[in-house]
């Protein structure tokens, strides 16, 4: 397998023979910078709650520590997150390099903030992240998985 392709975020995996995408999902930009704004929030709780806890009288700085490491975070990974791509087929669901999961394998669909997390029967986990309108994922996926070709 290439390089290319073991990095890519985008789907690798051929198309089947006769197989067709019905849609792609692609990152929302707000939504990740709505979440990463809300893991900033949290983390920034959670600092000044330890120093205060260790009898830091500078318990600031964890809010100040807390928004550095998830701001960092942020901008070093947005260039990629935001190339991820996943394409519903008429039999599978295809992700970033070469996830494939046949949709008569899924067992749950659920959100987890602006990401749906699919869980096979087999307990693979993965997630659409950033989607701008989660339920709406949900819902066709749930669609295509009920037309799906068992």
């Amino acid at each position: 397998m290439s390089e290319s392709l073991i990095h890519s975020m985008t789907p690798t995996t051929p198309l089947a023979e006769g197989e067709r995408v019905m849609h792609s999902f692609h990152p929302d930009r707000a939504a990740y910078w709505r979440d990463h704004a809300w893991l900033a929030a949290g983390a920034m709780a959670i600092g000044m709650v330890i120093l205060w806890g260790m009898g830091n009288p500078h318990v600031w700085t964890g809010a100040v520590g807390g928004l550095a490491a998830v701001a960092v975070r942020a901008f070093y990974v947005a260039s990629d997150e935001m190339q991820a791509r996943w394409d519903l087929t008429d039999r599978r669901l295809l992700g970033p390099q070469t996830r494939a999961v046949f949709l008569r394998d899924i067992q749950t669909i659920r959100t987890l903030g602006s990401a749906v997390q699919i869980v096979t029967r087999s307990g693979d986990k993965h997630l659409l992240k950033y989607q701008s309108d989660r339920d709406a994922t949900c819902k066709r996926i749930e669609t295509a998985i009920t037309g799906a070709v068992q």
